[in-house]
């Protein structure tokens, strides 16, 4: 296997609500949900950067194609980071996410590794971290 990864999907449980989330509170774009016609088919996707996209599925959805049980959600498993280039940025953005109703688990602030940072769960509990690293910048 080579090390890419092209497509991040979280699975939620209002896709409407969730692509109003990314979409017009976080300004991601996308042609918003597609392949309602199909069981288990609706769908968003969002671009982030070239190569890699982000896919909101209702958890149901991913759990009926996966074959797994539908399962409940839960923050503490996997969290996606959005490095930035300044502290300014991070702050901006953490507003952003308040503003359209994301949670702040934690509060930007200077980090241990030199940094700032701060954690936001998404209207489905997903875990973000949005952060300034010095020696990792965008």
């Amino acid at each position: 296997m080579k090390p890419r990864v092209s497509l991040i999907t979280l699975a939620v449980d209002d896709l409407k609500r969730a692509v109003r989330f990314y979409q017009e509170g976080l300004g991601l774009p996308t042609e918003g949900i597609i392949g309602e016609e199909f069981e288990n088919g609706a769908v968003a996707f969002f671009d982030l950067q070239q190569g890699l996209r982000l896919a909101l599925w209702p958890r149901a959805s991913l759990a009926a194609d996966s074959g797994l049980p539908l399962g409940t959600a839960s923050s503490s498993g996997v969290c996606l980071a959005h490095n930035v280039a300044s502290r300014v940025e991070v702050d901006l953005i953490m507003d952003e996410v308040k503003a359209a109703g994301g949670t702040i688990v934690k509060p930007a602030k200077d980090t241990f590794w030199g940094g700032y940072a701060g954690y936001f769960q998404d209207l489905d509990m997903h875990l973000w971290e949005v952060a300034w690293n010095p020696q990792m910048l965008p």
